[in-house]
Protein backbone atom coordinates (compact mmCIF):
# COMPACT_ATOMS: atom_id res chain seq x y z
CA UNK A 1 0.00 0.00 0.00
CA UNK A 2 1.55 3.48 -1.11
CA UNK A 3 1.50 6.37 1.23
CA UNK A 4 -1.12 7.95 -0.61
CA UNK A 5 -3.79 4.95 -0.23
CA UNK A 6 -2.71 4.54 3.88
CA UNK A 7 -2.85 8.66 4.14
CA UNK A 8 -6.93 8.00 2.85
CA UNK A 9 -7.58 5.10 5.07
CA UNK A 10 -6.63 7.15 7.85
CA UNK A 11 -8.46 10.30 7.07
CA UNK A 12 -11.70 8.06 6.92
CA UNK A 13 -11.04 6.49 9.89
CA UNK A 14 -10.90 9.76 11.26
CA UNK A 15 -13.93 11.22 9.91
CA UNK A 16 -15.50 8.39 11.18
CA UNK A 17 -14.49 8.96 14.87
CA UNK A 18 -15.04 12.82 14.31
CA UNK A 19 -19.12 12.24 13.33
CA UNK A 20 -19.40 10.07 16.86
CA UNK A 21 -18.26 13.01 18.26
CA UNK A 22 -21.10 14.92 17.25
CA UNK A 23 -23.86 12.42 18.58
CA UNK A 24 -22.23 12.71 21.68
CA UNK A 25 -21.99 16.24 22.00
CA UNK A 26 -25.47 17.14 21.20
CA UNK A 27 -25.96 15.00 23.90
CA UNK A 28 -23.95 16.40 26.36
CA UNK A 29 -24.96 19.81 25.39
CA UNK A 30 -28.01 18.90 27.78
CA UNK A 31 -25.78 19.59 30.75
CA UNK A 32 -22.57 21.11 29.94
CA UNK A 33 -22.16 25.03 28.51
CA UNK A 34 -20.19 24.62 24.67
CA UNK A 35 -17.19 26.18 25.27
CA UNK A 36 -16.47 24.69 28.21
CA UNK A 37 -17.13 21.38 27.41
CA UNK A 38 -15.01 22.08 24.14
CA UNK A 39 -12.02 23.66 26.13
CA UNK A 40 -12.34 20.39 28.72
CA UNK A 41 -12.73 17.93 25.77
CA UNK A 42 -9.31 19.70 24.33
CA UNK A 43 -7.50 19.92 27.48
CA UNK A 44 -8.30 16.22 28.10
CA UNK A 45 -6.48 15.76 24.59
CA UNK A 46 -3.61 17.46 25.78
CA UNK A 47 -2.69 15.82 29.33
CA UNK A 48 -3.02 12.49 27.38
CA UNK A 49 -0.77 13.20 24.55
CA UNK A 50 1.56 14.43 27.40
CA UNK A 51 1.24 11.06 29.40
CA UNK A 52 2.18 9.59 26.13
CA UNK A 53 4.82 12.06 25.57
CA UNK A 54 6.54 11.20 28.91
CA UNK A 55 5.98 7.41 28.39
CA UNK A 56 7.89 7.21 24.99
CA UNK A 57 10.02 9.84 25.01
CA UNK A 58 8.35 11.82 22.42
CA UNK A 59 8.50 15.27 24.87
CA UNK A 60 12.22 15.08 24.17
CA UNK A 61 11.36 15.88 20.34
CA UNK A 62 9.96 19.82 21.46
CA UNK A 63 13.26 20.31 22.42
CA UNK A 64 14.80 20.69 19.15
CA UNK A 65 11.72 23.25 17.98
CA UNK A 66 13.36 26.69 17.63
CA UNK A 67 10.69 30.25 17.48
CA UNK A 68 10.23 29.77 13.55
CA UNK A 69 8.29 26.45 14.93
CA UNK A 70 6.34 27.55 18.27
CA UNK A 71 4.52 30.56 17.15
CA UNK A 72 2.86 28.72 13.88
CA UNK A 73 1.89 25.70 16.01
CA UNK A 74 0.57 28.49 18.59
CA UNK A 75 -1.36 30.27 15.20
CA UNK A 76 -2.64 26.90 14.60
CA UNK A 77 -3.94 25.84 17.73
CA UNK A 78 -5.67 29.14 18.29
CA UNK A 79 -7.46 28.80 14.66
CA UNK A 80 -7.82 25.27 14.50
CA UNK A 81 -8.81 24.39 18.56
CA UNK A 82 -9.94 27.69 20.07
CA UNK A 83 -11.78 29.38 17.46
CA UNK A 84 -12.60 26.38 14.47
CA UNK A 85 -13.70 23.87 17.75
CA UNK A 86 -15.35 26.76 19.54
CA UNK A 87 -17.77 27.78 17.18
CA UNK A 88 -18.76 24.10 16.28
CA UNK A 89 -19.81 23.33 20.13
CA UNK A 90 -21.73 26.96 19.79
CA UNK A 91 -23.52 25.64 16.79
CA UNK A 92 -24.19 23.03 17.85
CA UNK A 93 -26.02 23.98 20.81
CA UNK A 94 -28.35 26.01 18.26
CA UNK A 95 -28.72 24.10 15.15
CA UNK A 96 -29.11 20.20 14.61
CA UNK A 97 -26.33 18.15 14.12
CA UNK A 98 -26.69 17.92 10.23
CA UNK A 99 -27.43 21.43 9.77
CA UNK A 100 -24.09 22.22 11.30
CA UNK A 101 -22.28 19.44 9.19
CA UNK A 102 -23.73 21.09 6.05
CA UNK A 103 -22.39 24.55 6.65
CA UNK A 104 -19.16 23.01 7.60
CA UNK A 105 -19.27 21.40 3.91
CA UNK A 106 -18.69 24.78 2.42
CA UNK A 107 -15.22 24.67 3.26
CA UNK A 108 -14.16 22.79 0.34
CA UNK A 109 -14.64 25.44 -1.80
CA UNK A 110 -12.53 28.38 0.39
CA UNK A 111 -10.01 25.38 0.49
CA UNK A 112 -10.32 25.03 -3.30
CA UNK A 113 -9.78 28.88 -3.98
CA UNK A 114 -7.27 29.65 -0.87
CA UNK A 115 -5.36 26.51 -1.17
CA UNK A 116 -4.84 27.65 -5.26
CA UNK A 117 -3.34 31.01 -4.20
CA UNK A 118 -1.40 30.56 -1.12
CA UNK A 119 -0.32 26.35 -1.64
CA UNK A 120 -0.33 26.60 -5.31
CA UNK A 121 -2.41 23.33 -5.43
CA UNK A 122 -4.22 24.39 -8.30
CA UNK A 123 -8.00 22.28 -8.22
CA UNK A 124 -8.42 20.30 -11.71
CA UNK A 125 -11.40 20.66 -13.78
CA UNK A 126 -12.88 17.33 -12.85
CA UNK A 127 -12.16 18.68 -9.10
CA UNK A 128 -14.27 22.00 -9.75
CA UNK A 129 -17.11 19.79 -11.55
CA UNK A 130 -17.26 18.06 -7.92
CA UNK A 131 -17.32 21.09 -6.04
CA UNK A 132 -19.97 22.22 -8.08
CA UNK A 133 -22.02 19.24 -7.73
CA UNK A 134 -21.43 19.44 -3.39
CA UNK A 135 -22.59 22.92 -3.46
CA UNK A 136 -25.90 21.95 -6.05
CA UNK A 137 -26.52 19.12 -2.83
CA UNK A 138 -26.56 21.67 -0.22
CA UNK A 139 -28.52 24.15 -1.47
CA UNK A 140 -31.20 21.75 -2.44
CA UNK A 141 -30.80 20.33 1.03
CA UNK A 142 -31.94 23.42 2.37
CA UNK A 143 -34.67 24.17 0.07
CA UNK A 144 -37.27 25.93 -0.02
CA UNK A 145 -35.46 27.90 2.85
CA UNK A 146 -38.16 28.98 4.59
CA UNK A 147 -36.99 28.25 8.23
CA UNK A 148 -33.95 29.64 7.92
CA UNK A 149 -35.02 33.40 9.46
CA UNK A 150 -35.24 31.09 12.71
CA UNK A 151 -31.47 29.81 12.86
CA UNK A 152 -29.93 33.04 11.76
CA UNK A 153 -27.41 33.33 15.05
CA UNK A 154 -26.83 29.48 14.85
CA UNK A 155 -25.87 29.55 11.09
CA UNK A 156 -23.86 32.83 11.82
CA UNK A 157 -21.61 31.30 14.49
CA UNK A 158 -21.39 28.52 12.00
CA UNK A 159 -20.47 30.68 9.28
CA UNK A 160 -17.91 32.10 11.44
CA UNK A 161 -16.45 28.02 11.70
CA UNK A 162 -16.62 27.50 8.36
CA UNK A 163 -14.08 30.47 7.53
CA UNK A 164 -11.62 29.78 10.39
CA UNK A 165 -12.01 25.75 9.23
CA UNK A 166 -10.68 26.57 6.08
CA UNK A 167 -8.32 28.79 6.87
CA UNK A 168 -6.99 25.87 9.72
CA UNK A 169 -6.74 23.12 6.77
CA UNK A 170 -4.57 25.33 4.79
CA UNK A 171 -2.35 26.44 7.77
CA UNK A 172 -2.32 22.27 9.02
CA UNK A 173 -1.16 21.37 5.12
CA UNK A 174 1.60 23.95 5.62
CA UNK A 175 2.57 23.11 8.96
CA UNK A 176 2.56 19.34 8.15
CA UNK A 177 4.93 19.88 5.17
CA UNK A 178 7.65 21.07 7.30
CA UNK A 179 10.29 17.78 7.50
CA UNK A 180 11.03 19.24 11.13
CA UNK A 181 7.49 18.69 13.08
CA UNK A 182 6.53 15.27 13.37
CA UNK A 183 2.68 14.64 13.60
CA UNK A 184 2.77 13.98 17.85
CA UNK A 185 4.54 17.42 17.94
CA UNK A 186 1.83 19.52 15.69
CA UNK A 187 -0.93 17.56 17.82
CA UNK A 188 0.36 18.02 20.66
CA UNK A 189 1.50 21.79 20.85
CA UNK A 190 -1.37 23.24 18.82
CA UNK A 191 -3.91 21.40 20.96
CA UNK A 192 -2.09 22.62 24.27
CA UNK A 193 -2.53 26.30 23.07
CA UNK A 194 -5.78 25.70 21.67
CA UNK A 195 -7.72 24.17 24.85
CA UNK A 196 -5.66 26.68 27.45
CA UNK A 197 -7.22 29.35 25.30
CA UNK A 198 -10.67 27.88 25.53
CA UNK A 199 -10.53 27.01 29.02
CA UNK A 200 -9.55 30.85 29.83
CA UNK A 201 -12.66 32.11 27.73
CA UNK A 202 -15.16 29.65 28.53
CA UNK A 203 -14.63 29.09 32.38
CA UNK A 204 -14.90 33.15 33.67
CA UNK A 205 -18.22 33.21 31.44
CA UNK A 206 -19.88 29.81 32.93
CA UNK A 207 -17.65 28.41 35.59
CA UNK A 208 -16.84 24.75 35.61
CA UNK A 209 -19.53 22.98 35.34
CA UNK A 210 -20.83 20.16 37.80
CA UNK A 211 -20.21 16.69 35.46
CA UNK A 212 -21.96 13.26 36.14
CA UNK A 213 -20.32 9.72 35.72
CA UNK A 214 -21.20 9.79 32.32
CA UNK A 215 -20.47 13.51 31.51
CA UNK A 216 -17.14 12.11 32.43
CA UNK A 217 -16.89 9.28 30.18
CA UNK A 218 -18.22 11.19 26.73
CA UNK A 219 -15.52 13.44 28.06
CA UNK A 220 -12.84 10.95 28.41
CA UNK A 221 -13.94 9.32 25.19
CA UNK A 222 -13.73 12.68 22.72
CA UNK A 223 -10.82 13.72 24.70
CA UNK A 224 -8.68 10.50 24.47
CA UNK A 225 -9.82 8.49 20.74
CA UNK A 226 -11.66 11.16 18.86
CA UNK A 227 -9.31 14.08 19.74
CA UNK A 228 -5.84 12.90 20.67
CA UNK A 229 -5.29 9.89 18.89
CA UNK A 230 -7.59 11.47 15.91
CA UNK A 231 -5.96 14.67 15.58
CA UNK A 232 -2.61 12.86 15.30
CA UNK A 233 -3.73 10.17 12.70
CA UNK A 234 -5.23 13.53 10.99
CA UNK A 235 -2.06 15.21 10.71
CA UNK A 236 0.07 12.45 9.59
CA UNK A 237 -2.74 11.68 7.05
CA UNK A 238 -2.11 15.70 5.83
CA UNK A 239 1.34 14.87 5.03
CA UNK A 240 0.46 13.00 2.18
CA UNK A 241 -3.07 14.38 1.34
CA UNK A 242 -3.66 18.16 -0.40
CA UNK A 243 -5.85 20.70 1.44
CA UNK A 244 -8.40 20.18 -0.89
CA UNK A 245 -8.30 16.32 -0.90
CA UNK A 246 -8.25 16.06 3.31
CA UNK A 247 -11.19 18.23 3.16
CA UNK A 248 -13.27 16.71 0.75
CA UNK A 249 -12.73 13.51 2.73
CA UNK A 250 -13.30 15.19 5.81
CA UNK A 251 -17.24 16.15 4.68
CA UNK A 252 -17.73 12.54 4.51
CA UNK A 253 -18.95 13.26 7.71
CA UNK A 254 -22.05 14.70 6.21
CA UNK A 255 -23.51 11.33 5.65
CA UNK A 256 -21.75 9.89 8.65
CA UNK A 257 -23.39 12.73 10.31
CA UNK A 258 -26.64 12.66 9.14
CA UNK A 259 -26.90 8.50 9.34
CA UNK A 260 -25.92 8.89 13.03
CA UNK A 261 -28.15 11.79 13.71
CA UNK A 262 -31.36 9.66 12.34
CA UNK A 263 -30.37 7.19 14.66
CA UNK A 264 -29.64 8.50 17.80
CA UNK A 265 -30.40 12.01 17.75
CA UNK A 266 -34.14 11.64 15.97
CA UNK A 267 -33.06 13.84 13.28
CA UNK A 268 -35.26 12.96 10.35
CA UNK A 269 -34.70 13.97 6.40
CA UNK A 270 -37.35 14.66 3.59
CA UNK A 271 -36.69 12.91 0.18
CA UNK A 272 -35.44 15.97 -0.61
CA UNK A 273 -32.56 16.40 1.88
CA UNK A 274 -31.54 12.86 1.14
CA UNK A 275 -31.47 13.65 -2.30
CA UNK A 276 -29.10 16.63 -1.73
CA UNK A 277 -27.04 14.67 0.76
CA UNK A 278 -26.99 12.12 -2.03
CA UNK A 279 -25.52 15.18 -4.68
CA UNK A 280 -22.94 16.03 -2.25
CA UNK A 281 -21.68 12.82 -1.76
CA UNK A 282 -21.37 12.51 -5.43
CA UNK A 283 -19.33 15.32 -5.54
CA UNK A 284 -17.36 14.71 -2.87
CA UNK A 285 -16.50 11.07 -4.34
CA UNK A 286 -15.89 13.29 -8.22
CA UNK A 287 -13.53 15.64 -6.73
CA UNK A 288 -11.35 12.46 -5.57
CA UNK A 289 -11.02 11.31 -8.71
CA UNK A 290 -7.70 11.68 -10.61
CA UNK A 291 -7.06 11.13 -14.30
CA UNK A 292 -5.60 8.12 -15.57
CA UNK A 293 -1.74 8.19 -16.53
CA UNK A 294 -0.45 6.64 -19.12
Amino acid sequence: MNSRKFALILALIVTFLWSSSWILIKFGLSDIPPLAFAGLRYAIAFIGLLVVGALTGRLKRLQQLDQSDWIPLALYGLVFITLTQGAQFLALSMLPAVSVSLVLSFTPLLVALLGWRLLNERPTHRQFLGIGIFLGGIALYFYPYTGLSQSVPGLLVAGFGLVVNAFSALLGRKLNQRHTLDAYSVTLISMGFGSVTLLLISLPISGFPSLSLINWGALLWLGLINSALAFTLWNLALRSLSALESNLINNTMLIQVAILAYLFLGETLSPLQLLGIALVASGILLAQLKKRTA
